[in-house]
């Protein structure tokens, strides 16, 4: 049996994480940080290289034959760096550079973490089978990745699908990519939670203000809870409609924290979307929730590395 392993990185505004992935998509070892999203670009930088390490301690190491790296965006796939939108000090890091030097020279490939969730998405979850799809990561920010042809394409830089960032509100509050009314801004995590408490939403005795008390409350019947979330479900559902009216998507996958609402998100998206996916070729559109769970992230970076990487991955 092969045991060459990919080294994957699953980098986010809140966390660090990585694994040790086999060809099968088996997790072997994991490691994990929070993410110092606030802090200058090496404090960044060194909460990764102490994941790398986590993982450089364990024997199946040596089996490892190229990493894979699935980013917040925006991203440079061509010149291997980096410049999360909700991680200020990286701006242009050359992360590709850095991870193959802590990793001793291994094969480094980068994608966007939108486009990560949905190569393991199409590889072992939801979209397996679908040749047209788009995949969605509705967490602490909003990116997506699109399968067309029967393969995943990053575009030049990694980039492609990142549908957080298309504007669906002209008149929209700032974003902080420096656009205006993106469906980020409305449908992300943290906005969901400002919009609830903004118009009078509060939270219990705990204090919790995350966007998955909103959900609770939500569910629980409080009206300003679940307005929240119709709002951020009709601006995803604007910029789905608007995707697959671009390049005739017929599957829409929703992923990341926000979509472990359930129902409190997918009944309003997909009514929404009723109202958006109005043409003829777009109207079988079907929206379903990611199989991958908290593992996309990981999975798809595999994914990514061992296709890029070391040609014996293959």
């Amino acid at each position: 049996m092969r045991t060459d392993l990919v080294v994957a990185l699953d980098f986010g505004g809140t966390k660090i994480a990585g694994a040790l992935v086999d060809a099968e998509g088996r997790i072997h070892v994991r490691a994990r940080r929070a993410t110092p999203a606030q802090e200058d670009g090496e404090t960044v930088m060194r909460a990764v290289a102490d994941v790398l390490g986590e993982l450089a301690a364990n024997p199946l190491w040596a089996s490892a034959r190229a990493v894979g790296i699935g980013s917040a965006g925006p991203v440079d796939a061509a010149n291997g760096t980096v410049s999360p939108v909700n991680v200020p000090g990286w701006r242009d890091f050359p992360l590709v550079e850095r991870v193959r030097r802590v990793t001793g020279g291994l094969p480094v490939t980068l994608v966007g973490d939108g486009v990560a969730m949905t190569a393991a998405e199409h590889w072992q979850g939801a979209a397996r089978g679908h040749d047209n799809a788009l995949c969605l990561v509705v967490s602490t920010g909003v990116g997506g990745g699109l399968v067309l042809g029967g393969r995943v394409h990053p575009g030049p830089t990694g980039n492609a699908g990142h549908i957080g960032h298309i504007s669906v509100d002209l008149d929209g509050d700032p974003c902080a990519c420096g656009g205006r009314g993106c469906v980020e801004r409305i449908a992300s995590g943290p906005h969901i939670a400002r919009r609830a408490l903004a118009e009078g939403w509060r939270p219990g005795p705990d204090g919790d203000t995350s966007a998955a008390a909103v959900a609770a409350a939500a569910r629980a019947g409080d009206p300003v809870a679940a307005a929240s979330f119709a709002r951020a479900a009709q601006a995803l559902a604007a910029g789905i409609a608007a995707t697959a009216s671009l390049v005739e998507i017929d599957i829409a996958v929703v992923g990341g924290g926000v979509a472990g609402a359930g129902e409190v998100l997918f009944a309003p998206l997909r009514r929404s979307l009723r109202s958006y996916a109005t043409l003829s070729f777009v109207r079988e559109l079907t929206v379903v929730p990611a199989l991958t769970g908290t593992d996309a992230g990981l999975l798809g970076a595999a994914a990514a590395g061992r296709e890029a990487g070391d040609p014996a991955l293959r």
